[in-house]
């Protein structure tokens, strides 16, 4: 049976797992879907149209489906999807899409969002990543898997960050960031490739290599930048990591792009 505490309001409309743990003063609307094992400690909140994946976990203070912080939006019955085993914190905020959007915000799966983060409106984020406390994403925003935000970080609308980059405390990101990337300051630039976070999830000496030989290719000072990107497509073809970079900065060529402040 479900664990509903006495306190909590949970709406008879709520789609809600019999292994669920509703915890004191939650609040669980009408077109809420919590999944298998989700547990709220208390005084969390789930509303809107929002589904919670498997094992998530809400501490105290977090909202999870609220109205879209866009002048805009009108009531529209837009969305939010949460995957499986994600820990949110006090006070994190993940707000609906818009209409005007894509009309849902989208977390993956295994990500950990520390005290007071914001998710706003049509965000994707991806699997495993990991955003300290006070980090603001803005509304559009793209944060690919295995990405950490550092405390305090700020993801302007639109932007993109690509898999396995790294946004140093405090960064205010108004320009994309390159899968493998570092960036820091504000505003944010590039720094080099996040070297600790790719060791720590097993790259290997000559894939690091290889990216940072590809890294000085992409950003040195001869020749323009389309054409060093050209060479690195060609000459590391047969790798996918850096295939990955390249695929990133062609994907949307009009996204200005984070870029180092100095010579590397």
């Amino acid at each position: 049976m479900t664990k509903i505490h006495p306190t909590a309001i949970v709406d008879k409309a709520a789609r809600v797992d019999s292994s669920v743990e509703i915890g004191p003063y939650c609040l669980v609307g009408p077109g809420a879907t919590l999944g298998r094992g989700v547990k709220l400690l208390s005084h969390a909140i789930v509303e809107g149209v929002t589904e919670v994946g498997e094992d998530c976990v809400l501490h105290p203070f977090a909202c999870l489906g609220g109205p879209p912080q866009h002048s805009a939006h009108r009531g529209e019955p837009t969305r939010v999807v949460v995957g499986p085993r994600n820990v949110f914190r006090e006070h994190v905020t993940v707000h609906a899409g818009t209409a005007s959007g894509r009309g849902v915000t989208t977390i993956g799966s295994d990500g950990l969002f520390m005290v007071s983060v914001h998710v706003g409106h049509d965000c994707i984020i991806g699997d495993k990543v990991i955003m300290a406390p006070s980090v603001a994403v803005g509304g559009h925003v793209t944060v690919s898997d295995f990405v950490f935000l550092g405390g305090l970080a700020a993801i302007h609308q639109f932007t993109r960050v690509g898999r396995y980059a790294f946004v140093g405390g405090g960064g205010i990101v108004t320009k994309d960031v390159i899968p493998y990337g570092s960036v820091w300051g504000n505003h944010a630039h590039l720094e080099g490739l996040n070297l600790i976070g790719l060791k720590r999830r097993n790259f290997t000496r000559e894939q690091i290599a290889a990216l940072r030989a590809a890294y000085r290719l992409l950003f040195a000072d001869e020749g323009t930048f389309q054409e060093r990107l050209d060479d690195v497509a060609e000459t590391y073809a047969g790798m996918p990591e850096i295939m990955e970079i390249v695929a990133f900065i062609r994907d949307d060529a009009n996204r200005p792009l984070c870029l180092p402040e100095r010579e590397v």
